[in-house]
């Protein structure tokens, strides 16, 4: 039998209004993997995070094992500093609940923002704190240097990230908050994991995108838009309750 308060847990992340927050934070998780800011770098978060060098990595002659164990633990840092920004938003959003009406549409206006800097519209956002040199300390220090990246990168990352972070401040609630990071986090990790094991078959895809990267950047601008958009309007509430009587129809004869 499920513990109750883990029930209850379970209840609370994936019901109502996230059965449409947790697609839109995982798309634009993948939307992040192939922005500037990650995709032509690749081989070298992969080279830093594993300890191997840039033509094993390129290659794929580096032993799958520790490709695995570095590229997750680069992804778990990263991972780290994402869920606990996502918990403070979601918090932020539960302290402020008495002033959603007004609030909800200000998380709108942002969205809409971001996703402009996103399509480049907007000039801002493309810059970063990354570190000039990272030396390469292998496995051990991989975690370390995925915290580096999470905190480093925020600055052109941010579009999407803020995006996510509105969402996880709109649900109001800590775990929420953190849940919608997570998925994100996935989003961006699960194809750097990939491409770490098969660097020579992702990078056929990796080449196809980046020669297409305008369009993909597109579609994750007009898809942080879109989601402003239903903000401002008041649409997002009035489509989560269709989909919670939508739920609610189903689970009642179970």
């Amino acid at each position: 039998m499920v513990p109750m308060d883990v029930a209850a847990w379970a209840s609370e992340a994936v019901s109502g209004s996230m059965l449409l927050a947790v697609p839109v934070a995982l798309l634009v998780g993948v939307v992040s993997f192939f922005s500037p800011c990650v995709v032509p770098l690749l081989p070298g978060y992969l080279s830093y995070a594993t300890g191997l060098g840039a033509a094993e990595v390129l290659e794929g002659r580096g032993p799958k094992g520790r490709m695995l164990l570095g590229a997750s633990l680069f992804v778990l840092g990263f991972s780290v500093v994402f869920v606990l920004t996502g918990v403070v938003f979601g918090a932020a959003g539960q302290a402020l609940a008495g002033a959603r009406p007004w609030l909800t549409p200000v998380a709108g206006v942002l969205s809409i923002l971001l996703g402009l800097v996103f399509l480049g519209v907007v000039p801002l956002g493309r810059g970063s704190l990354r570190l000039n040199r990272v030396p390469r300390a292998g496995v051990a220090f991989a975690p370390l240097l995925g915290v580096v990246f999470g905190f480093g990168w925020t600055p052109c990352l941010g579009p999407t990230l803020g995006a996510v972070l509105t969402l996880a401040y709109n649900e109001a609630t800590a775990t929420r908050g953190a849940l919608l990071a997570l998925v994100y986090s996935l989003g961006l990790g699960v194809p750097f994991v990939l491409a770490g094991l098969a660097w020579t078959r992702m990078n056929r895809a990796v080449t196809f995108l980046k020669r297409h990267q305008r369009v993909v950047m597109g579609v994750g601008g007009v898809l942080m838009v879109v989601t402003g958009l239903l903000l401002v309007t008041g649409l997002w509430d009035a489509l989560m309750a269709g989909i919670r009587q939508w739920a609610a129809s189903i689970g009642a004869p179970l």
